[in-house]
C-alpha cells in the first residue's frame, strides 16, 4: 500500500477509531515532565536533553505497545525539527514523521497514529504531525522547502531503524544535490523574516525564534553548512545559540505559554530565572546572541553567494575570463595593504598586520570607501596582530584620519563596523565601547542599541560634512556623544570626561579635544532649547550662546543635532523641529557675533489678522477663531518635483483663538450654578482640542489690551486673550472652526464638562490598548532659565487631554502662562510653561517649586 495517510493537529478527544491511553496510563510520563520542569532542577541544555529523553522513552512506549497490538511492522516513529535536535523547550511543539514501508492496512495505520496523536495533545502540547512513507517523505521534502529542513534533523525514536537510517541518508543526499537551487529559496526566506519581525539585536520584546539573529537563522546556518557548499563562522555561534534557547527556556516558565516573544513584562522574571542582574542585562545577553549569529549569517550567506556565482560560470567559460585561468582570481588595489578579491576587501599578499597596527583601521576604510565587506579571514589577521602590537597611544595621525574616513563613508560605514565589532576590534581600539556595546535603549522613540545609534549618528553626520568647517571633528563628536550612557548619572556630564579621554587616545590637541568635549556635553542643548524654551526671550538666547562659546562650535553643534536626532527614530526630527533649530541657531550665531538683542519680546506688536480677531472677539464678547493649513516646507529651494510637491501638502494647522478676559472672570473659573463650574480660557482651550482629537505641537499666548484691540484707541472693554496653536489632526482630517468654537464657548460657560468626557474617552481607550507602564509625571521649575518669567517643566506621559490637565492646575494655582511650548517624542511628552505671578513678574524661587509640585500632584 503506497498511499500516505495524512493527519491534521486537532483538539484533545477521543479518535474515532478507538480510545486512546490516558495520560496517566502513560508511564508517568506527566508526573515526571512536571517534576523536570520544577524551579529547583537542572537548567539549559541538560534539561532540554532530558526533556527530550523522557519524551522519547514515553513516544517510543506508546509506538511499540499499540504496533505489537495491532500486528504492524515496518513502521517507525521519527523525531524532526527542534525535537530531532533533542533541544525541547518546556513548552516546545513535538515535530513528528510516522514512517511506514506501504505495506501496512490503511486502517490499522490510522489507527496507530490516532493512539500516538491524541496523548499528545491531551496533555495539551502542540504537535506538528505527519504519516509518509519514505518515497512520500521525499517528494513532500521536493515540494516543500521547511520539510526539507526539518528532514536534516531527523532522529529516530522507534520502531525499524533501518527505515530512519535510509529516510536520512536520501535526505542529506536530496539536500546536497538540490542545495545550489534551494539556498536562495532559504535566503530569501530567511530575508522575508527579517523584515516581518525585524532585527532582534534591537528590539525592545523581540521574537527569540523569528527575528533576525534569532533561533531560525541558526537552523538555517545548520542546513547551509549540511549543503558543504559553505560553512558558518563557529566562534561563539554555538554559545549563542544555546543563550536563546535558555531565554525561551525561561520564558516559557515564566508565562506558562509556547511563545517567542520577549515582551516587556516578562523581562525581569527572566532575568530572575536566569540568575542576572536585571532586565538590561538581559536584553544585553539576548542582543549580543543575536549580533553573533546575524554576523554569522552575513558572512555565510556572503560565501553561498561566491560559491553559488563561480558555479554559474561554465567550466569552458571560465578559463577564457581575464584573471581566472588556472585558477587566479584578479586583485585590485584599494588602499596599502589592501585589495579587493572576489567582491570583498582582503588583506594584500604582503600586508604584515604584526608589523603596521595601522592596517585594520587602512583596511576598514578602505573597504567602507569601496562600499565592500571587510572579510572575516582580514579581521581576524588584525586581530591577532593587535593582540601582541596594538596602536600607540596617542594613536599617529594616520590612525586617525583612517578612523574619519571609515566614519565619513555613510551607509558603507555600518556592516564593516559590526565586522569589526563581531571580532573584538573596536573595544581593542576604543576601550570605552565596551560600555555602551549592545546596550539597550527603553525609551521607544530609539530605534537602536546605544552602540549602533552612535555608528547610525555617524552615518548621518557623514551626509552633513560640507555644511561645517571641521568634518572631522563632528564625525568624532557623533561618534561619541552618547558614550555616556554606559555609566550612572546624567550621560551628557559623563560623556563630556569619557570624550575627553577618548579624544586624547585619538591624538586630537587640546583645542579640538576641548571642542569634541564641548559637542558631547551639550549635543541635547539645541533641540531641547529650541522646541521646550521660548526664543523671544533674551536669556534663553544668551544661556546657549555661553555654553557654545563660539560660532564654529555652534555650527558643528548644530550638525550634530540633525544628525543625532536623524539617526534616533522618526518621531526625533521633522521640519518643524528643524525651523526651530534653525531659528535658535540663527540667534545664538548673531549673539556670538555681537549682534544686539533686544532686551523685550520684540515690539512689532499685533499682526493685522490678530487686530482683526481681537476686534471681533469684543464685538461678539465671546470667542472668535481662525484656521489655516500648514505645509511642510518643500526638500529645497525650487523643488517642484512630485516629492517637493507632496512635502508641500497640509501636515498641520495653525488655530488662532481671540477671547475676552471678562475681568469677573479673567483666566479663572467661575461658579454656574447650572452645571459644571466654567473653565478658564487656556483650559478649557486645550480640553476643546484634546476633544476634536487635535494633538498640540506649540502654543502661544498675548493679552491685548483694549486699545489694541481694534485700533479705536478708546481704551474701553475687556482685554483680549490671544492663543496661536499650532495643532495636528490626530486621524488626518481638518477640524471645523464653527464646531470648535461652539465647544469652545460651552466650556468657558461652564454646559460643556471637559473633564469628564476627557475620562471617559481615557477608560474606552484603556479597554482597548495594552497596560504600558509607564514612569510617573515629574514637574521641575527651570529658575534661572528666563528673565521675564518662571518656567515650568514637565514631563509626562503623553495622553489624551494631558495639556488641559496642567492648563487646569497651572489657572487653580493663580499664576498667568505667558507662552507654552510643546514638544512629544513617541510616547513621552516634554512641555514647558511661561508663566508670571499676579504682579506679572517670575515667581519667587521657592514659590516656583511650590507650583512645580502642586502640578505635579495634580498630574500624579
Amino acid at each position: 500500500m503506497t498511499d500516505s495517510v495524512e493527519e491534521t493537529a486537532g483538539p484533545a478527544g477521543t479518535p474515532d477509531s478507538g480510545g486512546a491511553p490516558a495520560p496517566a496510563a502513560a508511564g508517568g510520563y506527566p508526573a515526571a515532565r512536571l517534576r523536570l520542569l520544577r524551579d529547583d532542577a537542572p537548567a539549559g541544555p541538560d534539561r532540554r536533553a532530558a526533556l527530550a529523553r523522557l519524551t522519547d522513552d514515553w513516544l517510543a512506549g506508546l509506538l511499540t505497545r499499540h504496533a505489537t497490538a495491532a500486528g504492524l511492522t515496518g513502521t517507525a516513529l521519527v523525531a524532526v525539527g527542534g525535537y530531532g535536535r533533542g533541544e525541547l523547550s518546556p513548552r516546545s511543539d513535538l515535530d513528528l514523521l510516522l514512517l511506514h514501508d506501504g505495506r501496512a492496512d490503511t486502517g490499522a495505520l490510522a489507527a496507530l497514529a490516532d493512539n500516538l496523536w491524541y496523548p499528545v495533545w491531551d496533555l495539551g502540547l502542540d504537535l506538528d504531525h505527519s504519516v509518509r512513507t519514505p518515497a512520500e517523505a521525499r517528494k513532500a521534502a521536493r515540494d516543500d522547502l521547511k520539510v526539507q529542513l526539518g528532514l536534516l534533523d531527523a532522529r529516530h525514536l522507534a520502531g525499524d531503524a533501518e527505515l530512519t537510517a535510509a529516510l536520512r541518508g536520501t535526505a542529506y543526499a536530496d539536500w546536497r544535490e538540490s542545495a545550489p537551487k534551494r539556498l536562495p529559496e532559504l535566503h530569501d526566506l530567511c530575508q522575508e523574516r527579517a523584515e516581518r519581525h525585524g532585527e532582534l539585536q534591537f528590539l525592545l520584546e523581540p521574537d527569540l525564534k523569528e527575528a533576525r539573529g534569532g533561533l531560525r537563522d541558526a537552523t538555517a546556518l545548520r542546513a547551509v553548512a549540511a549543503s558543504w557548499l559553505a560553512d558558518a563562522p563557529r566562534g561563539g555561534l554555538e554559545a549563542a545559540r544555546t543563550r536563546l534557547l535558555d531565554t525561551r527556556d525561561a520564558l516559557h516558565l515564566a508565562t506558562g505559554r509556547a511563545t517567542d516573544r520577549l515582551s516587556l513584562q516578562e523581562h525581569t522574571q527572566v532575568a530572575e530565572s536566569l540568575g542576572m542582574l536585571d532586565a538590561d542585562a538581559l536584553l544585553r545577553q539576548t542582543y549580543e546572541s543575536a549580533r553573533t549569529i546575524s554576523y554569522a549569517a552575513d558572512v555565510t550567506w556572503r560565501e553561498v553567494g561566491r560559491v553559488l556565482r563561480a558555479r554559474s560560470v561554465k567550466p569552458v567559460l571560465r578559463g577564457l575570463l581575464p584573471g581566472r585561468a588556472a585558477g587566479k582570481q584578479e586583485r585590485s588595489p584599494l588602499a596599502e595593504g589592501v585589495v579587493e578579491l572576489d567582491g570583498e576587501a582582503v588583506l594584500a599578499r604582503t600586508a604584515r598586520p604584526e608589523r603596521d597596527p595601522v592596517l585594520v583601521l587602512r583596511a576598514a576604510a578602505a573597504a567602507a570607501q569601496a562600499g565592500l565587506p571587510l572579510a572575516t579571514a582580514a579581521i581576524r589577521r588584525c586581530a591577532t596582530a593587535a593582540a601582541t602590537r596594538p596602536l600607540p597611544v596617542p594613536w599617529p595621525a594616520e590612525a586617525r584620519e583612517q578612523l574619519i574616513t571609515l566614519l565619513g563613508a555613510g551607509t558603507h560605514t555600518v556592516p564593516v563596523w559590526e565586522a569589526l565589532e563581531a571580532e573584538g576590534l573596536v573595544t581593542r581600539l576604543l576601550p570605552d565601547w565596551e560600555r555602551v556595546r549592545c546596550r539597550p535603549q527603553r525609551n521607544p522613540v530609539h530605534t537602536w542599541t546605544v552602540d549602533r545609534h552612535l555608528i547610525e549618528t555617524a552615518v548621518r553626520a557623514s551626509a552633513l560634512t560640507r555644511r561645517v568647517h571641521r568634518p572631522d571633528l563632528l564625525l568624532i563628536a557623533a561618534l561619541l556623544h552618547d558614550i555616556g550612557k554606559g555609566w550612572p548619572g546624567d550621560h551628557s556630564v559623563a560623556g563630556e570626561t569619557i570624550a575627553r579621554d577618548v579624544a586624547a587616545r585619538l591624538g586630537f590637541g587640546a583645542r579640538d579635544t576641548a571642542v569634541i568635549a564641548t559637542l558631547v556635553r551639550h549635543h541635547l542643548l539645541l533641540i531641547d532649547t529650541a522646541t521646550r524654551r521660548d526664543l523671544d526671550d533674551p536669556a534663553t538666547v544668551g544661556a546657549v550662546a555661553e555654553a557654545v562659546g563660539h560660532t564654529g562650535t555652534l555650527e558643528l553643534l548644530h550638525a550634530l543635532t540633525e544628525a543625532d536626532a536623524l539617526a534616533t527614530g522618526p518621531a526625533a526630527w521633522s521640519a518643524w523641529r528643524g525651523g526651530l533649530v534653525a531659528d535658535l541657531v540663527k540667534r545664538v550665531a548673531a549673539r556670538l557675533a555681537g549682534e544686539p538683542v533686544e532686551e523685550v519680546r520684540p515690539a512689532d506688536g499685533p499682526t493685522a489678522e490678530q487686530r482683526r480677531l481681537a476686534a471681533e472677539a469684543r464685538r461678539a464678547d465671546g470667542p472668535v477663531l481662525a484656521l489655516h493649513a500648514r505645509a511642510e516646507p518643500p526638500a529645497g529651494p525650487g523643488d517642484d518635483s512630485v516629492e517637493g510637491e507632496r512635502a508641500r501638502q497640509p501636515v498641520g494647522v495653525e488655530l488662532l483663538m481671540a477671547v475676552p478676559a471678562h475681568p469677573s472672570r479673567g483666566h479663572r473659573p467661575s461658579a454656574n450654578p447650572m452645571g459644571p463650574p466654567s473653565t478658564g480660557v487656556l483650559p478649557a482651550a486645550a480640553g476643546v482640542l484634546a476633544l476634536h482629537r487635535l494633538t498640540v505641537r506649540a502654543a502661544d499666548l498675548l493679552e491685548l489690551a483694549p486699545e489694541d484691540g481694534d485700533g479705536d484707541g478708546d481704551g474701553e472693554g475687556d482685554p483680549i486673550l490671544l492663543i496661536g496653536w499650532r495643532v495636528a489632526a490626530e486621524f488626518g482630517s481638518l477640524p471645523d472652526a464653527d464646531r470648535l468654537r461652539v465647544d469652545l464657548v460651552r466650556a468657558l460657560e461652564g454646559s460643556l464638562d471637559i473633564p469628564t468626557r476627557l475620562a471617559e474617552r481615557e477608560r474606552a481607550y484603556a479597554r482597548r490598548a495594552r497596560a504600558v507602564l509607564a514612569p510617573p509625571p515629574r514637574v521641575t521649575a527651570v529658575t534661572g532659565s528666563s528673565r521675564t518669567a518662571t518656567v515650568i517643566e514637565v514631563r509626562a506621559q503623553d495622553a489624551h487631554g494631558l495639556l488641559h490637565r496642567i492648563a487646569r492646575a497651572l489657572e487653580t494655582a493663580g499664576v498667568t502662562v505667558r507662552s507654552a511650548h510643546i514638544s512629544t517624542l513617541g510616547a513621552n511628552a516634554v512641555d514647558a510653561f511661561y508663566v508670571t505671578g499676579p504682579d506679572g513678574e517670575p515667581l519667587p524661587d521657592t514659590a516656583a517649586h511650590d507650583l512645580a509640585a502642586a502640578v505635579e500632584r495634580a498630574l500624579g
